[in-house]
């Protein structure tokens, strides 16, 4: 499957555009600001039904408009196409349509059309907090596990109304009910148990297929970590969630279960925030994603589309070589590029042998498409 045609209205800065892509590598062209990532961005939308750089829906609307369309058209192999319809109107809930049909749940169109995006903004998963590295692992899993993603949302639940409930405790003088308690500690149990199964397969399987790329980029001149450590490893949930109900009460916040996992990033052995530079960062990154790629095919079937935004910067000419030649195999499927310099993303890609084709981007509007 690829996708033929994109269609925007009112979407960031763009008022109305229509984009025709190459089935294999798409570049958007054009200086800060005109408006590369925000192609991409759109492609997530239709992918994922959200914005992977605002989650807040209306802040994506064109500045002076009320309502943003954006509509994509897929073709499978076997010329069979597919119509994707996302509309968001302020102060009304999100349209999201598949061939016509609006879905009830949005839940319902997470992993018809895996996505994977490489970006700046990735540098969090590195300098952020674990929320960032948990939001990294669900993203994965979601995209071939329906069950896994509904039981994020019902663990997330449960979790609200517990800590709601020991909130109330302390209004209540400090005491707790231990009755109360449990009643959520045995919802939250076989959610967080299942959660947690599956994040410990998933990394087990990401982590050496990690190893693999980014030894192939980085030519084999750094060692690297990758872990996943959850409070499960060690000790039952219930056990954990039991023992931790009197510190629970005190702190009116659930201090154990998966919603406290983490990945540890490390270069040569040490916490890779502190000690990677910019380059290295960038390639334990995009070592990471490409890891998240090979491993929703392999589950799913599916090549995920691949949105590569401003890559290039901050790496070497031997990185370079390294990542054009992992694009230029055919274990990759439609590819979109964002760069600031025409010429620059030209001699990159001179070489594959296989279609590219450039879109010159200026302030929301296609120039002229080479």
């Amino acid at each position: 499957m690829h996708l033929k045609t994109l269609s925007l209205i009112n979407f960031k800065n763009y008022e109305q555009e229509e984009f025709r892509f190459s089935q294999k590598i798409n570049c958007m062209v054009g200086a800060n600001g005109t408006g590369k990532t925000n192609v991409l961005d759109a492609i997530h939308y239709l992918s994922l039904t959200k914005s992977y750089f605002n989650v807040i829906d209306s802040q994506n609307i064109k500045h002076g408009a009320d309502l943003m369309i954006i509509e994509g058209l897929y073709e499978y192999e076997d010329k069979e196409q597919l119509n994707l319809y996302c509309a968001v109107q302020k102060s009304r809930k999100k349209t999201f349509k598949r061939n016509k049909k609006e879905y009830q749940k949005l839940s319902d169109h997470i992993g018809l059309i895996p996505c994977v995006v490489i970006s700046p903004t990735d540098s969090e998963l590195i300098s952020g907090g674990s929320e960032e590295r948990r939001k990294f692992i669900n993203g994965v899993i979601s995209q071939y596990d329906k069950q896994y993603l509904e039981d994020v949302i019902s663990y997330n639940r449960v979790l609200q109304q517990r800590n709601k409930l020991l909130k109330d405790f302390r209004k209540d003088g400090g005491s707790y009910d231990k009755n109360l308690l449990e009643i959520w500690d045995e919802q939250l149990l076989p959610l967080g148990k299942s959660i947690y199964e599956k994040r410990k397969q998933f990394a087990n399987e990401l982590i050496p297929v990690f190893q693999e790329y980014h030894t192939f980029i980085s030519g084999d001149q750094e060692q690297v970590k990758l872990n996943y450590n959850s409070q499960l490893d060690n000790a039952e949930f219930a056990d954990l969630l039991k023992g931790s109900h009197d510190k629970d009460c005190i702190l009116q916040y659930t201090s154990t279960g998966i919603h406290k996992d983490d990945l540890t990033l490390e270069l040569e052995n040490h916490p890779i925030k502190k000690t990677g530079s910019q380059g290295q960062q960038k390639t334990y990154l995009l070592a990471l994603k490409l890891a998240k790629f090979n491993f929703i095919e392999q589950t799913t079937g599916k090549k995920p589309v691949l949105l590569l935004d401003d890559i290039f910067d901050k790496f070497d000419a031997d990185r370079v070589k390294h990542i054009i030649k992992l694009v230029s195999e055919n274990r990759f499927g439609q590819i979109f590029i964002t760069d600031t310099h025409k010429q620059h993303l030209s001699d990159i890609l001179k070489n594959l042998d296989t279609e590219a084709k450039f879109f010159m981007i200026e302030k929301g509007h296609v120039n002229n498409v080479e």
